[in-house]
């Protein structure tokens, strides 16, 4: 079975896109490449067990096993050394990035507390998306009684989209809920 998400994208967002936009080819219409999920975590310097929390949490949320990121250089103020494990990330292609597109669309941002939409002004300039989200609570995979400490994770949302007008129109058709 094919994600949900891929086909409205075939069926309904491609031609779409084309009478907006006016491409001559269906290659020309921009498509989501890839949606990578980052958790820094500064403060695992002095407590590693964060880390296999987080990376446990993140795996869960993206249905994939996340790389642990190390520190490039050493920031003695920040009482850091080269090597440190500081963060963790998942880059997600194909059905399982279509898939958790539509849990985030769907099912996670609508239980943020007070939520009117995200920003559309979150754009990079080149059509790719970045949004931050304070808590991991949001996605119904986490277990509540199993979280220690609450963490923020940044999503970028990488498209082949030219212009940041062409990014909106496709997250937008994608059911991304942007402020009005």
């Amino acid at each position: 079975m094919a994600a949900r998400l891929k086909e409205h994208y075939q069926k309904n967002v491609v031609p779409t896109l084309t009478k907006e936009f006016g491409y001559k080819n269906i290659m020309a219409v921009p498509k989501i490449e890839k949606i990578s999920v980052n958790i820094g975590l500064g403060e695992a310097t002095q407590n590693a067990k964060l880390m296999d929390g987080a990376a446990g949490e993140l795996g869960q949320i993206a249905g994939q096993k996340p790389v642990i990121t190390k520190a490039k250089k050493s920031i003695a103020q920040f009482k850091l050394r080269e090597g440190m494990a500081i963060g963790c990330m998942v880059t997600l292609r194909g059905d399982r990035m279509y898939e958790f597109l539509d849990r985030l669309v769907n099912v996670a941002l609508p239980r943020v507390r007070d939520f009117r939409g995200v920003s559309s002004k979150s754009f990079d300039g080149r059509g790719n998306y970045t949004l931050g989200i304070r808590d991991q609570l949001i996605f119904p995979e986490i277990d509540y009684s199993k979280v220690d400490k609450t963490k923020g994770m940044n999503i970028s949302i990488t498209t082949t989209a030219r212009t940041d007008a062409e990014g909106v129109a496709l997250l937008r058709q994608m059911g991304m809920p942007f402020r009005q």
